[in-house]
């Protein structure tokens, strides 16, 4: 089994890394706008530095159709409380650069060199310690620091391997419309597990509820770990201490859903070696519907559409109402099968697989509020009650369709006020 794992691999990274003709493209792009950034940025005597991050500067680029480097403006501390996304944005016009703006937590640009190569220019503050940071993204000089100083020799392959694995189980990406791995994450747990195959070796076997990982010692135990940290970081199933800033855990974004799902790949891998785990495969939604057909389940397609602008700000909209979605459909469903799609668009797919829950019962008001029990008999037809309180009796949609198109009828506010446009029935 080792060897077929391995010969596996093998071929896995050899179709994951990019071309050297890739590299050396984007290469020549990028050096040719550091040039015209750093000679603007001269030119109009704003103190700020450019370095390069992301996968690009640590050599852990996976191949894909479009390349994007991280690239930021390091503005010094005496810009702090100033529109420094403004200041990047009349510099990056002041270089005919035509920049795209991501609107976010502190908006960043997106320039596009060639149609398979774009940059993100993303404005930070020049902090000299991370408890300084005012946005996130000001750690980012931080996590290159520390892992072009850290990372052992010969990682980078199992890095990329560990980014592709992710990749084509859409569980890369710590975007609030997936909350699964980040780069940075990734490459810290290939550090510390020593490579990719370990890595998902502890993972498949792990059994505890939270993994705590704390690399560089922090702390003396997990125990101070829970006491010291934010309790809103504790809520992921790895809490990963940032090397860099112990009271950040590098993995507060990852779901416990994409979690399953991430160490059900990892497991199904180990026990039948393939290089269909490392492809990206397009959700074959009429095959899941015909199985489902097959084993008695009930099975919906939706696609939900939001006027929000695409990217983190659209998927985000999107994930947190159809989470609300969920939330509404398990009360009278068993749900044995659900995914959430996103495009990078301005809408998103969505399915559910499972059946009408038996025997459900609707807890009303106390039969002494007699207003309130007359709006709950208009409501439910059948009732009765036990111990001086109004209950009903399952009323459940007989299935997935007719119940959505009931509750999307009754929530038209709430669904306006999450900013859905539409949710089309699509099967």
């Amino acid at each position: 089994m080792t060897k077929k794992i391995n010969e596996v691999l093998k071929e896995a990274l050899t179709e994951a890394k990019p071309s050297l003709k890739e590299i050396g493209d984007i290469e020549n792009k990028l050096k040719d706008f550091l040039i015209k950034l750093n000679h603007k940025l001269k030119s109009s005597k704003i103190d700020a530095e450019v370095f390069v991050g992301g996968s690009y500067a640590k050599r852990t680029l996976i191949k894909r159709e479009k390349y994007d480097v991280d690239i930021f403006v390091r503005f010094d501390k005496k810009y702090i409380g100033k529109d420094i996304s403004a200041l990047t944005h009349k510099i990056l016009e002041g270089i005919k650069s035509n920049p795209i703006r991501i609107h976010g937590s502190r908006d960043y640009f997106k320039v596009n060199v060639e149609p398979w190569i774009f940059f993100e220019i993303v404005p930070v503050i020049k902090i000299s310690k991370p408890q300084e940071a005012e946005n996130i993204t000001d750690l980012s000089y931080f996590h290159v620091k520390y892992l072009n100083k850290k990372l052992k020799k010969g990682l980078s392959d199992d890095i990329i391997l560990a980014k592709s694995f992710c990749h084509a189980n859409r569980v890369y990406g710590a975007e609030s419309h997936i909350k699964g791995f980040s780069g940075y994450s990734l490459e810290l747990l290939i550090q510390y597990y020593g490579s990719f195959l370990k890595f998902i070796r502890e993972i498949a076997k792990s059994k505890e509820d939270k993994i705590i990982i704390d690399a560089e010692k922090h702390y003396s135990n997990k125990k101070q770990i829970l006491m010291d940290m934010n309790s809103s970081k504790l809520e992921s199933p790895i809490i990963l201490v940032d090397p860099t800033f112990r009271q950040r855990n590098a993995l507060a974004t990852l779901s416990y859903w994409t979690f399953k799902k991430f160490k059900d790949a990892c497991r199904e891998f180990l026990e039948n070696p393939d290089i269909k785990f490392f492809k990206l495969k397009e959700i074959d939604f009429e095959k899941i519907g015909e199985n489902a057909k097959k084993k008695k389940y009930d099975f919906v397609l939706l696609r939900i559409s939001t006027k929000m602008q695409k990217g983190a700000i659209a998927g985000s909209k999107l994930l947190k109402f159809y989470e609300h979605l969920d939330n509404s459909l398990e009360k009278y469903f068993e749900i044995q099968e659900k995914e959430f799609y996103y495009r990078n668009e301005q809408y998103a797919d969505c399915f559910f697989v499972g059946k009408k829950k038996e025997g459900l019962v609707i807890r009303g008001p106390p039969i002494s509020k007699i207003e309130e029990v007359k709006k709950f008999k208009e409501k439910h037809k059948k009732t009765f009650v036990k111990s001086k309180i109004i209950y009903s009796k399952d009323e459940a949609k007989s299935n997935f369709k007719e119940f959505i198109v009931s509750w999307r009828e009754k929530n038209r506010e709430i669904i306006k006020s999450m900013y859905i446009r539409e949710i089309k029935i699509l099967d």
